[in-house]
């Protein structure tokens, strides 16, 4: 067994009515940015004033920043730190999706140190310098995909360079995750952003870093999507299966803490970097059959697992994971994406390849063995519709 390590120093609220907390829980801090997307959903729904009015009764005081994109950009980021210095903010709230959140750790970070964002960035064109700290975070997530109110990573893109960024000071200081907030996802949302959830878990229990506890919460994380995703998607209502699909997300965020993505993740970065419209639930989707069927043959073993996780039934063959996965895609109505809807042609395999090398390249070392080019862009080709 191999030595590891374990740090999660978030405080987590969990379950329907968590909200609640926020009014009563040490905050840490005075004064907060309030970051959300700039859709409606937030104002909307009445999230954002439940948030407004919690931090209030609790002492606090706010401003709100919503610009945020699906693909959220390093422009935004730059301008919400300045706002975020300029009133005086103390500390951070990521409120919605994973692009909100990702969002406020970036922000946090940006609050507290000088320069460019991408100065910091590891990958691609960035400059890896070492920061100084960050602002606190706290993460009210309102889908149940991400998992980033467990793990301190972010996805920001500047240009064609979609990267993650993480360290001790972007995990969130506690984070509520509250299913009566995820009632208004629609259906289609619904899916993508389980099946992230669940690419998170799986692609950390294939990682040659995961470790025994890791695993436990990966193989908790697959049962319960598999079980539970396909009624969430069917009826967004059950209360049940959200909570269950809240917390596998959860988990699965946990898994990133103490384990890791593979490449699937960058193969997909690749691609909505250049094509921000797609969703990043979609691109792994899409990708997905082809993926883990590169690998299904280097550690058998473990693809067993996942499978006897997922359907309860005795595994003798590793394929097993490839056939439950296209049934749960098929359940959940996204087994027919085509990346050719959201304008990607197979030209643009060649230059995804590079890409994914190139801005998340760290995640190659992570696979069950090394990805060489060839199958790269057969991967992709395979998943080209």
């Amino acid at each position: 067994m191999q030595n590891f390590s374990y740090f999660i120093p978030t405080k987590l609220f969990f379950g329907c009515g968590s909200i609640n907390n926020l009014a009563t829980a040490p905050l840490p801090g005075k004064k907060a940015l309030i970051v959300i997307s700039a859709g409606t959903s937030m104002r909307k729904y009445g999230y954002l004033e439940k948030v407004e009015n919690a931090i209030a009764q609790n002492g606090a005081t706010s401003v709100v920043y919503d610009k945020i994109l699906p693909n959220p950009t390093n422009a935004h980021v730059m301008e919400a730190a300045e706002i975020c210095r300029r009133e005086k903010c103390d500390f951070v709230i990521g409120l919605g999706g994973g692009s909100s959140i990702d969002s406020a750790k970036s922000i946090a970070v940006m609050a507290c140190n000088d320069g460019d964002y991408w100065d910091y960035i590891g990958g691609g064109s960035g400059k890896g310098k070492p920061i100084k700290g960050a602002l606190p975070v706290v993460a009210i997530p309102t889908t149940a995909g991400t998992g980033t109110e467990m793990d301190p990573w972010t996805v920001i893109t500047n240009g064609n360079e979609k990267i993650g960024y993480g360290n001790e000071h972007t995990f969130p200081v506690f984070s509520i995750v509250d299913p009566d907030l995820m009632m208004s996802v629609p259906a289609h949302l619904t899916a993508y952003q389980g099946f992230d959830a669940f690419f998170h878990a799986s692609e950390g229990y294939l990682a040659n870093i995961a470790n025994p506890i890791s695993r436990l919460y990966s193989l908790k994380s697959i049962a319960l999507l598999y079980q539970f995703l396909p009624r969430a998607v069917a009826d967004g209502d059950d209360v049940e299966a959200r909570t269950n699909v809240a917390l596998a997300s959860t988990l699965a965020g946990i898994v990133e803490s103490t384990s890791g993505c593979i490449s699937q993740h960058s193969l997909e970065h690749a691609m909505s970097a250049f094509y921000p419209k797609l969703p990043h639930g979609a691109g792994l989707i899409s990708l997905s059959l082809a993926y883990f069927t590169t690998f299904m043959n280097d550690v058998p073993k473990l693809f067993m697992e996942m499978a006897e996780s997922m359907t309860g039934k005795n595994s003798t063959d590793p394929a097993d994971f490839i056939t439950a996965l296209a049934t749960m895609q098929k359940v959940c109505k996204v087994d027919c994406i085509k990346l050719s809807e959201y304008g990607i042609s197979e030209t643009d395999l060649p230059k995804f390849v590079q890409n994914a090398k190139e801005t998340m390249g760290g995640l190659f070392s992570l696979d069950p063995h090394s990805l060489n080019d060839e199958e790269i862009l057969s991967i992709y080709k395979q998943s080209y519709r």
